[in-house]
């Protein structure tokens, strides 16, 4: 997703280039995983300085190809850096070494929802109103809202305007409901749904449109469904370094998460590791409680920095709020990546 430039050198090193130097970590990983065919897996069994070695480049100029020690070049900045890899050992002799493990996939079993009823066709159908659609929803009437989405397919457009609540709490209650509704109607009707997503995904990319809710729906959604709309997942993270949803995704991505986190680990997840150290609590909070549901070991030393993160934000599960300290959730989060917390689900 970084679009790192990668290459390989006649001795059998891998290498990439980040031409800014601000994401080194990500280009680290890249770099070793694509030595290893892209196998993720395979990369984390290995072990560094044994099975494979590594170098490093700094005050690297991407254009001209060279190191500029005075990080400057006619007046430009260079601040690139070359990352290296060379595996020690043939792959095959190497990839006895997790021969044995199990396929992750397998660990968590694809969850389908019960197929809804067919409906009487010769009931009277009703007709949807938006003042309809929003009293069932803050009634909270899931089945209600299900019968008239079969009724009246502008139930899920009412649903969608919904969105555009301007309260934080409301909006997410409202989040959850439309998921749930359209997890149920997506066992009879599935083109709707995926319709949906992909006019969720393109009000995301409008830069004139409010970005309210959109992502949150996107994730919730494809949490209920994760066996038909698991693969619009990974189009979340093109939203992450836009501050107006970069929460939002690390937010929708844990809630994927908690229903199948091998779909977020088979994406570029690395590209959210300095998500750890941003300045932002909510942003550290959410992609520690993130990282925890997807067991990503590879950021085990930076989650324990933030043990003693006293700032408080609020995570939300189920439409509901929970207030609690970053350093919370990264506690729960290597609780869980050590198999400590598998009940133990803050938000």
């Amino acid at each position: 997703m970084d679009e790192f430039k990668l290459g390989q050198c006649q001795c059998g090193a891998v290498y990439v280039s980040d031409q800014t130097g601000h994401n080194v970590g990500a280009a680290m990983v890249e770099c070793l995983v694509h030595a290893c065919d892209d196998n993720w897996d395979f990369a984390w069994d290995l072990d560094a300085d044994e099975d494979y070695l590594t170098g490093r480049l700094d005050d690297y100029d991407e254009l001209t190809h060279q190191i500029v020690e005075t990080r400057n070049l006619d007046g430009r900045a260079v601040r690139g850096v070359l990352y290296f890899v060379r595996i020690n050992r043939d792959v095959k002799e190497l990839s006895s070494k997790i021969g044995n493990k199990k396929d992750r996939a397998a660990a968590y079993p694809v969850q389908i929802p019960v197929m809804e009823k067919l409906r009487d066709p010769g009931r009277e159908k009703r007709r949807a109103t938006k003042k309809m659609v929003q009293e069932l929803a803050e009634a909270e009437n899931i089945t209600a809202l299900v019968d008239l989405c079969f009724d009246d397919k502008r139930t899920i457009r009412f649903l969608q305007r919904l969105l555009y609540e301007p309260d934080c709490g409301r909006r997410m209650r409202y989040t959850d409901i439309m998921a749930k509704v359209c997890g149920r109607y997506s066992t009879r009707n599935p083109g709707a749904v995926s319709d949906l997503l992909h006019r969720l995904y393109d009000a995301c990319s409008d830069s004139a449109a409010s970005h309210w809710g959109l992502v949150e729906a996107i994730g919730a959604i494809i949490a209920e469904r994760t066996d038909i709309f698991g693969a619009f997942a990974r189009h979340l993270l093109m939203y992450r370094n836009v501050p107006a949803t970069r929460v939002s995704v690390l937010w929708a991505l844990a809630e994927i998460a908690r229903h199948r986190p091998g779909i977020i680990r088979d994406a570029p997840f690395y590209s959210l590791f300095n998500m750890l150290k941003h300045q932002d609590p909510a942003t550290r909070g959410h992609a520690a409680l993130l990282f925890g549901l997807i067991k990503a070991d590879e950021v085990t030393e930076q989650m324990k920095e933030l043990f003693n993160d006293q700032s408080i934000i609020t995570v939300y599960h189920d439409g509901r709020p929970q207030t609690v300290s970053v350093g919370q959730l990264a506690q729960e989060a290597l609780d869980r990546i050590a198999g400590k917390g598998e009940n133990n689900e803050a938000g």
